[in-house]
């Protein structure tokens, strides 16, 4: 009886065991900050999303770069816009082409900005057709 009682106890002591790398935690932090292009100008930003706009192949990715593009503390440039606008007409979506309009003219500081975008876009504008908000429901 006692053979199995010595049996059935646990060992008083019980080494450590190792873990495989496999299974630690490791995070690995960017070196310029909580986002990669956190100090990038003004004109980079630009011309990223220029190309980002002139490469969409459907409406999702269009819609995922809108809402990071307009996600910043700035309003993007009159060629990103064109860029933008094209390329929802490239896909279809007369709508999102009416609401980048939109967002511009949340994202400036006063109508007079607002203005001077849609008279700078104004060939593009008739081009694709676009209505712009103010057209589609009367002046705001």
């Amino acid at each position: 009886m006692l053979s199995r009682a010595i049996l059935r106890s646990r060992p008083a002591f019980v080494a450590p065991v190792a873990r495989p790398l496999a299974f630690t935690s490791v995070r690995f932090a960017s070196g310029g900050g909580a986002h990669a292009h956190e100090t990038e100008s003004y004109e980079s930003f630009n011309s990223r999303y220029q190309t980002f706009f002139s490469s969409v192949g459907d409406l999702f990715e269009l819609q995922r770069g809108l809402n990071n593009c307009f996600a910043y503390d700035l309003v993007p440039s009159t060629e990103v816009i064109d860029a933008a606008l094209r390329a929802s007409r490239k896909v279809n979506d007369y709508a999102t082409a009416v609401r980048i309009l939109e967002g511009v003219k949340e994202k400036v500081e006063n109508k007079g900005q607002y203005q001077a975008y849609l008279d700078e876009l104004k060939p593009t504008i008739e081009e694709l057709g676009i209505t712009t908000s103010e057209q589609l429901y009367g002046k705001n």
